[in-house]
């Protein structure tokens, strides 16, 4: 009996994390074309850029650090919280990767197309600059680089951004 019990409860759990797997799993979005240019930007085509974000697993960490941060703060999380968190760390990495010459391609929506909706203010694009600042500096990206990272994405503010 003990074995029964002991098995009935490994089945559901292992059901648990297969259900809890395909929770996270891609919903479809609106069609959409592909392509690098709802990058928003072209990329940073200086390697030593690159290497200061420490390659493609850095610029990874830095995106997944910043989702984390964004979705721990009180202004930011309720924002953030419906959306599609494996979609979202994907795009975002392979937003970040792109713009800085990684070699990555982008497959996202454009900036406009992808925010609408959200209401974000300037003061939330702010604190998320913020957290992807802390993501850098926590990644020894030089001060100097990251500028020129928050250069490329800065005119991006009103694509981002719908009410100030």
């Amino acid at each position: 009996m003990l074995v029964r019990k002991t098995l009935l409860i490994c089945t559901l759990f292992v059901a648990s994390l297969s259900a809890s797997a395909w929770a996270q799993e891609e919903q479809p979005v609106a069609p959409y074309e592909q392509s690098n240019a709802n990058a928003g930007a072209q990329p940073i085509s200086d390697p030593a850029v690159l290497a200061a974000f420490h390659g493609r697993e850095g610029v990874e960490r830095i995106a997944n650090r910043t989702i984390d941060l964004a979705l721990a703060d009180p202004q930011l999380g309720p924002i953030f919280r419906p959306f599609d968190m494996v979609r979202l760390r994907r795009t975002l990495n392979e937003h970040f990767c792109y713009l800085l010459g990684g070699g990555c391609t982008y497959t996202g929506r454009d900036m406009r197309t992808s925010h609408a909706g959200m209401g974000a203010q300037t003061r939330d694009f702010n604190v998320l600059v913020r957290h992807l600042r802390t993501a850098m500096d926590e990644e020894g990206v030089p001060f100097r680089m990251q500028n020129r990272f928050l250069a490329v994405l800065a005119p991006m503010h009103p694509d981002v951004v719908q009410r100030e």
